[in-house]
């Protein structure tokens, strides 16, 4: 597809029917040997060698936004690329880890990715399924085709040949699910980890009980609908943006929900005299200095939401915006749960001490029975697990050790996106650098083989 203009217009399919096809090879990659290497390692169980294939582009692992706005910008710069995705779809957290009625915390002007605006008649805050189909339609738009069921086992860099060696499990069925796999081994000179920051569900660990206890126990990831607990008292564990969100959906739905609130947080409105307190903030910044826009907020926030600490949430000493800046936590934007704390219809309670067969006893020693417990403990990077790379990448975290706006690239072609804190517009950012970066050398390598073919 030849990109022309800087945006380009989407059609919407149904986001629940959209779904793009699982690739048995691009068309462009071709087997490789590299002279002088010993055998690649061995493929599943050890018997037989990975295929290896050299890829002339980069290799982008994760076809979530990040990999797609990514493999998108590459695109309209003429530089072909290789999609790696692990489960069967592109976008499989948006699709399969967020709960039915799930919208956008930030107005869709801060969701956008590269090149392609949401839709003429989209919401100002679209909800879940309205952003799968524009994820879906921006893949179709840019023609980017993941190869589907291919989980990463191991990437490295071998400077002996100045490459990434990727090594990756296919399923071979088109579910990309638990079918038998063969191993390939993928050559590239670039490697984009565009995984994100919310790779892998974190489980609590160290609470006494949790095997004893005799009611249903999930993670948020798997929480789809609140009307399935109605009638029922649920215990949420967590009280950031999923927290508070699945405790006012159950809220909303019948269902008796407690809410634990272990740290002190900030909760924000989420607009203020209409206007998006992000998008504030992003405008403030420019002008005034972080602390001003902080007092600015907490006071909007006093007279608009009242004293939380109340309610059982207290707020930290620091700003909330200073907080984000140093330890990554993202203010709680409100929708609606603190009104419902107010009134009485969402409990909040301590820290837990230890489960018991039928619920749970607090830090404060009180014990309550509960039919369900959801845990809002949040994600975390899965890099460490299979990039074996140490000086870019954190292996504590699995986040680039670099600070924003320097985590997009590392040494020997590396790069991150979707690493940044800052949501989408921070994937937007990282992967508008990255595809410029690339493109720059794809270029100069163009222009030397195009020399030396003249030469000879």
């Amino acid at each position: 597809m030849c990109i022309s203009s800087s945006t380009t217009s989407l059609h919407f399919t149904d986001a629940s029917t959209a779904r793009p096809r699982s690739l048995a090879m691009p068309p462009s990659h071709g087997d490789l040997q590299l002279d002088g290497e010993a055998p690649a390692a061995g493929g599943q169980g050890g018997d037989v060698a990975p295929r290896r294939v050299w890829v002339p582009g980069p290799v982008i692992v994760g076809a979530g936004p990040s990999g797609l706005a990514t493999a998108a910008c590459l695109k309209a710069r003429g530089v072909p690329s290789l999609v790696l995705e692990r489960d069967a779809c592109v976008a499989s957290s948006w699709r399969h880890r967020t709960y039915e009625r799930m919208r956008l915390h930030l107005p869709r002007c801060f969701c956008e990715l590269p090149l392609v605006p949401f839709p003429p008649g989209t919401p100002p805050y679209p909800n879940r399924d309205q952003f799968i189909a524009y994820l879906d339609a921006y893949a179709r738009a840019f023609a980017v085709e993941p190869l589907l069921g291919a989980r990463v086992r191991a990437a490295a860099y071998r400077a002996a040949i100045g490459f990434w060696r990727v090594t990756v499990d296919v399923a071979s069925g088109a579910d990309g699910g638990d079918a038998v796999t063969a191993t390939t081994e993928f050559v590239s000179r670039w490697l984009v980890v565009a995984t994100g920051e919310n790779a892998e569900p974190v489980w609590p660990e160290g609470v006494e009980g949790m095997e004893v206890y005799r009611g249903a126990v999930m993670h948020t990831s798997t929480y789809k609908r609140g009307d399935e607990f109605a009638g029922k008292k649920v215990l949420v564990v967590g009280c950031g943006n999923s927290g508070m969100e699945v405790s006012l959906d159950l809220c909303n739905n019948g269902a008796r929900a407690s809410m634990v609130v272990r740290d002190k947080l900030h909760v924000l409105p989420r607009d203020i005299l209409g206007i998006s307190t992000f998008g504030l903030s992003v405008f403030l910044l420019k002008w005034l200095p972080l602390k001003c826009v902080d007092a600015l907020f907490l006071f909007c926030s006093r007279l608009i939401l009242g004293d939380t600490a109340k309610y059982g949430l207290q707020r930290p000493k620091i700003g909330p915006l200073q907080l984000k800046k140093s330890t990554g936590k993202t203010p709680v934007l409100d929708i609606g749960a603190l009104r419902k704390i107010r009134d009485g219809e969402i409990k909040v309670v301590p820290s837990i001490n230890r489960f018991t067969e039928g619920g749970v006893e607090f830090a404060d020693g009180c014990k309550e029975d509960f039919d369900a417990v959801i845990l809002a403990t949040g994600y975390k990077s899965n890099v460490p697990s299979w990039l074996k790379e140490e000086e870019f990448f954190s292996q504590s975290d699995g986040f680039p050790r670099k600070a924003f706006s320097h985590s997009w690239r590392g040494k020997n072609g590396l790069y991150a996106t979707g690493f940044t804190r800052r949501g989408l517009m921070g994937s937007s950012y990282d992967a508008s650098r990255i595809a410029a970066d690339i493109a720059n050398q794809w270029t100069e390598a163009l222009a030397r083989n195009i020399a030396a073919h003249n030469d000879a």
